[in-house]
C-alpha cells in the first residue's frame, strides 16, 4: 500500500475468540500492510490526513489459511484418481513428479495462487520440491506462503540428492535470507520432512533439532492411512510415539492429517505442542479416514483445515474443506452440534494461524497482517442480504456461499483480487502455462 486506509463494510468479522460479527464497521490498514484499528464505524478514530477509503459491500474477514498443500501438483490433478493412497503415491504420483522441472513447479504454483485468492485463502503451508520456484511464483502472485521443502528417501527421488542435502539446503537458505522474508514478510521458511515410513529415524531427529534451533515450522505427515505404517506402529506403539522418542516434537510440529491416532497420542500432541493440519477432502477422497477433530479440540490440540494437494483433493478451495470438516465431525459423533459453523470458520482463519504459530495472521486485529477477503452478499445464499441475525448470517457463510461469494483479496494491504481476477498475474497465461506442463507429464 502507498497510503493508510479505511475499509468500511456493513459487516465485518475479525474472528476473535467468539466469532463476533461487527455491524457497520471499519477496518484501518496503516502504510505497512498491517492493521491499526477494527471496530464499530461510531467508534473510529480520526482517519489520519491523505488516508484513503474503500468502501464495501457485504462481509470483510481474515484471508483464509490452507495449513497442509502441495499446490504445484496443479499440473497432475485428476491423475490416478481412483487409487488408495500407497498405491496412488507408488504407482502414479510419484513416478509422474520425476519427470517435474523447476519451470514446471513454478507454473504448477503460480495456478495454484490464483485458484486461492478467487477462494480467499491468502496463505498456504506447501511442503514440495524446487522451493525457489514456489517462493518466486508466490511472489509473484502476492500471496502468501510459508515453505517447507521436502525432505524424503524414497527410491526415485535421490536424483534431487540425498535426504542430507535436503536438510542442509533449508538450513543454509533460513541462514541466507532468514526465517521470513519478501514484501509484507510475505515468504516464511521451515522444514518439512515428509514423513516416518519415508525417512530414515536419524534424519528424522536432524530436521528436528535443525527446525528448534532455527525456530522455524516442523511440517510432516503423520497417521495419514491405516497402511502406510503397519509396521512402524507394530515396532513402536504408534508413529507420535516413534517421533516423540527421536526428539522431534517441542518446536513448532504441524501434524498433516492425523487421522489414526490414539486417545494417548492425542494426550501426547496435546502435551507437547504439536498442531494438526485436517484435510477432510483429501482424507476422504483416498479413504484415509476420519480424524478425530472434536477430540483434538477438546484436548486443546490447535487444528487448522488443508486441502492437501490438488491431485488427491482435486482442488484448492478451502471453503468446501469448512464445510466437509464440519459435517464429519456431526456425522462421526452423531451430534449435530459437535462442529458449529461459527467454530468451522474459525479453524479456517484464526485457527490456521495458530496451528502455524503465527499470531500475526487469520484474524483482523491491531498488529496483525491486513489479510483480507471481502464476500459479497449480492447472492442467493444471503436470500435477505446482511439483514439477518448474526447465526444465520454465519450460517449462510460457512454452508451455503463458499468461494464463489469472494470478490476481492488484499495481502498485506495490497489488493491481489478484484472482481475475482488476479491484479498482478494473468490468470489465462498462468493457466496456459500449467496446461502446457500438464499435457507434457500425462502425455
Amino acid at each position: 500500500m502507498t497510503a493508510a486506509t479505511r475499509f468500511t463494510a456493513p459487516v465485518v468479522l475479525p474472528c476473535d475468540p467468539s466469532c463476533s460479527v461487527l455491524r457497520d464497521a471499519v477496518v484501518d490498514v496503516g502504510e505497512d500492510g498491517r492493521i491499526g484499528h477494527v471496530g464499530l464505524a461510531a467508534d473510529a478514530p480520526a482517519l489520519p490526513a491523505g488516508a484513503g477509503t474503500v468502501r464495501l459491500d457485504g462481509i470483510l474477514l481474515p484471508g483464509l489459511i490452507n495449513t497442509h498443500a502441495h499446490s504445484p501438483m496443479t499440473v497432475l490433478r485428476g491423475v490416478g484418481g481412483d487409487l488408495p493412497l500407497m498405491q496412488w503415491l507408488e504407482r502414479v504420483v510419484w513416478p509422474a513428479e520425476g519427470r517435474l522441472r523447476a519451470a514446471d513447479v513454478r507454473a504448477g504454483m503460480l495456478l495454484g495462487c490464483v485458484e486461492m485468492l478467487r477462494a480467499g485463502v491468502t496463505t498456504s503451508v506447501e511442503m514440495y520440491f524446487y522451493a525457489e520456484e514456489i517462493a518466486d511464483a508466490v511472489l509473484a502472485a502476492g500471496s502468501r506462503v510459508l515453505i517447507t521443502p521436502g525432505i524424503i528417501s524414497v527410491p526415485g527421488w535421490d536424483r534431487l540428492g540425498t535426504w542430507q542435502h535436503m536438510l542442509t539446503a533449508v538450513t543454509d537458505w533460513i541462514a541466507a535470507d532468514g526465517l521470513r522474508f519478501g514484501p509484507g514478510e510475505r515468504v516464511e521458511l521451515g522444514y518439512g520432512p515428509h514423513a516416518a515410513y519415508t525417512l530414515p529415524p536419524q534424519a528424522l531427529a536432524d530436521t528436528a533439532a535443525a527446525a528448534r534451533e532455527d525456530g522455524a515450522l516442523l511440517h510432516i505427515h503423520i497417521a495419514e492411512s491405516r497402511a502406510e505404517d503397519t509396521a512402524l506402529r507394530a515396532e513402536h506403539g504408534s508413529v507420535p510415539l516413534l517421533l516423540e522418542r527421536l526428539g522431534v516434537f517441542g518446536g513448532r510440529v504441524l501434524a498433516a492429517h492425523a487421522v489414526h491416532l490414539s486417545d494417548a497420542d492425542i494426550a501426547l500432541f496435546a502435551r507437547r505442542g504439536v498442531a494438526v493440519a485436517h484435510c477432510p477432502g483429501s482424507n476422504a477422497k483416498l479413504a484415509s479416514g476420519i480424524a478425530r477433530v472434536a477430540d483434538l479440540a477438546r484436548s486443546g490440540v490447535p487444528v487448522g483445515l488443508g486441502t492437501d494437494g490438488p491431485a488427491s483433493n482435486d482442488d484448492l478451495d478451502l471453503w468446501e474443506e469448512v464445510r466437509l470438516a464440519a459435517l464429519l465431525a456431526r456425522l462421526s459423533a452423531g451430534n449435530a452440534a459437535a462442529l458449529t459453523a461459527s467454530a468451522a470458520l474459525l479453524m479456517a482463519t484464526r485457527g490456521g494461524a495458530a496451528a502455524l504459530g503465527r499470531a500475526d495472521l487469520g484474524t483482523l486485529q491491531q498488529g496483525s497482517w491486513a489479510d483480507m477477503v471481502h464476500v459479497t452478499t449480492d447472492s442467493p445464499a444471503f436470500v435477505a442480504g446482511t439483514d439477518t441475525p448474526d447465526g444465520q448470517l454465519l450460517a449462510n457463510l460457512v454452508w451455503a456461499a463458499g468461494s464463489a461469494a469472494v470478490r476481492d483479496v488484499w495481502v498485506a494491504g495490497e489488493q491481489v483480487l478484484t472482481d475475482r481476477e488476479p491484479t498482478k498475474v494473468d490468470r489465462q497465461r498462468a493457466q496456459s502455462e500449467a496446461a502446457a506442463v500438464a499435457a507434457r507429464l500425462t502425455a
